[in-house]
């Protein structure tokens, strides 16, 4: 049986002083430790009915104060059974005191939204005779015992700590696993996350796997601790500072200032910009509540970008050119799925591969369905383009691309960016990166030279693919569903569009991928719309700073 619903029968009414809670003092019923069995009883041989609907504003706040005070006082095992998940909170809140070493706990509620109340924290964490402040903010919010009618609060560890974000994660306080590192960009700028807020894990992750080879020491430090064993530790506070190790990356701090900046206009959204001659990132940004950096590691459909590696293997198939025919009809059918283009598109029975790539048709593309095989989309990506192997090693973990030979109606999906196809910004930047070029360099964010690691390789494109992708960009990005967001860019540019429908969302996310000159970028947000509108100008934010 939970902690938190314990049976008991309380007769007396008793009073709850919550220090430095900002609630006073008042009074709550035995209603607090109900039994699982469903109610207390009024006279023998009754039992009260279970409560049932959203708990009320005097249960949110005494069940909050309760919470607040057995917290405080460090008692793990009371606090946990005020919430709906006690096997999973008191590991944690038994962490908090004694393996982080965090006490002097002051919790501070503010004004209650409902059922969801804000609180700060203010604590001291103390280590081998250094100590340092603690001060955050958080929230919890307080829902019905299913089985026993309690008002509790709901459990996630991020009322602890907001940065705690996966169940098992946990807090410690001692020497880093890892000394400190000074990353600086390709020309010797320093990258902080205070700074570039979006490099925060991605400066994580460079630390854990280079921290001890860039030759520094480490210091004393609050960290969180991921449970999956696979993220670097993500660090809070700083009791005492380690020495430093240099590490340079091959990022651009002007180009990464410009994602940074474009990316905070839309919610969930990521980007990403890739020297196409050499491979070398020069910025990632990610603007997410989840923290997750979905620029490398995100795995979506790319919807209509993914007509980039299409059109690149209907040509390299001898099945059409950019100049040949793609006729673009209302709608196609596949295998008794039909496919449509975007509300409004006019059909041209004439259209031309060029022509369909521009505005962006998905009936063209799924009409050549029956000439491609089960696995030419997929030999195109990962012979062509060096997706979908599992053998990138950018220098931070990251997520290949994903673009498997599935039969049905996938097959037709796919060559439209749905169906079975998952890609990353990363993943895209690079196939525009490789349809600029003809020639196919992984991306890298600290130079090879570093730790002279085997980079993965791939053919690349026949020259007359690359003339023709970079013509269809090129019409793309001055008279097609890329011009609006590409409007003002000078020199070389080329870029594609995508929206991608996912099950369950109001709003397709948005995708766009593009160049100027000797950089390429690929953004995406989630539910952003049409490509052009989220995604683009991410995208052309970034290039006009970096192109």
């Amino acid at each position: 049986m939970r902690k938190g619903a314990k049976s008991a029968v309380v007769a007396t009414v008793f009073t709850v002083m919550v220090g430095g809670a900002g609630y006073g003092a008042y009074n709550f019923v035995s209603a607090l430790n109900e039994s699982a069995g469903g109610g207390v009883s009024s006279k023998a041989g009754e039992a009260t009915p279970v409560k049932t609907g959203p708990p009320s504003r005097a249960e949110v706040k005494e069940t909050t104060a309760a919470f607040f005070a057995a917290w405080e006082k460090g008692d793990a095992a009371k606090a946990a059974g005020f919430t709906n998940n006690d096997t999973k909170a008191e590991p944690l809140l038994t962490a908090y005191s004694q393996d982080a070493h965090i006490t002097g706990v002051r919790i501070t509620p503010g004004t209650a939204s409902g059922a969801t109340v804000p609180f700060t924290v203010k604590a001291t964490v103390s280590y081998d005779g250094k100590s340092e402040p603690l001060d955050y903010s958080s929230k919890l919010t307080v829902v019905r015992g299913i089985t026993t009618g309690r008002a509790l609060v709901d459990w996630q560890p991020s009322v602890v700590h907001p940065q705690l974000t996966g169940m098992d994660d946990t807090l410690v306080t001692g020497e880093s696993a890892k000394p400190p590192i000074e990353a600086v960009d390709r020309d010797g700028k320093v990258l902080t996350k205070e700074k570039y807020p979006s490099l925060g894990p991605i400066l994580d992750e460079l630390r854990e796997k280079y921290g001890e080879q860039a030759g520094g020491t480490p210091g004393v430090e609050l960290s969180i601790r991921h449970a999956d064993g696979n993220s670097a530790d993500t660090t809070l506070l700083t009791l005492a500072k380690g020495k430093a190790g240099r590490l340079p990356t091959t990022l651009s701090a002007s180009a990464q200032a410009a994602a940074e900046r474009a990316v905070q206009k839309y919610a969930e959204s990521s980007v990403v910009a890739v020297q196409p001659s050499t491979g070398e990132v020069l910025a990632v940004a990610n603007h997410r509540n989840d923290g997750f950096n979905a620029a490398f590691l995100g795995r979506l459909a790319p919807g209509s970008t993914m007509k980039i590696i299409s059109a690149a293997t209907l040509i390299d198939n001898g099945i059409t050119t950019a100049n040949g025919p793609a006729p673009c009809p209302d709608n196609a059918v596949w295998q008794s799925q039909t496919f449509h283009n975007l509300t409004g598109m006019a059909p041209d029975e004439h259209a031309s591969l060029s022509d369909s790539f521009s505005r962006s048709c998905n009936t063209a593309f799924v009409k050549y369905a029956d000439e491609v095989k089960v696995d030419s989309l997929t030999q195109e990506a990962q012979n062509r383009f060096g997706l979908g192997r599992d053998d990138w090693k950018t220098g931070i973990p990251s997520f290949d691309g994903s673009v498997p030979a599935s039969g049905g109606p996938d097959t037709a999906a796919n060559l439209i960016g749905q169906g079975q196809v998952q890609m990353s910004p990363l993943n895209m930047a690079s196939v525009t990166a490789t349809a600029m070029t003809g020639a196919f360099h992984q991306p890298v964010i600290v130079p090879r030279s570093l730790d002279d690691r085997e980079l993965a390789t791939a053919r690349g494109l026949p020259a007359g693919t690359v003339q023709q992708l970079r013509s269809m960009m090129n019409r793309t990005a001055t008279s097609g569903t890329a011009a609006r967001a590409m409007s003002g860019l000078s020199g070389r540019i080329g870029a594609k569009t995508g929206s991608a429908e996912v099950d369950g969302q109001a709003k397709s996310n948005s995708w766009f991928t593009g160049y100027r000159n000797d950089v390429a970028a690929a953004a995406m947000t989630q539910e952003g719309g049409h490509g052009g509108d989220a995604a683009g100008p991410i995208v052309a934010a970034v290039l006009g700073a970096a192109g």
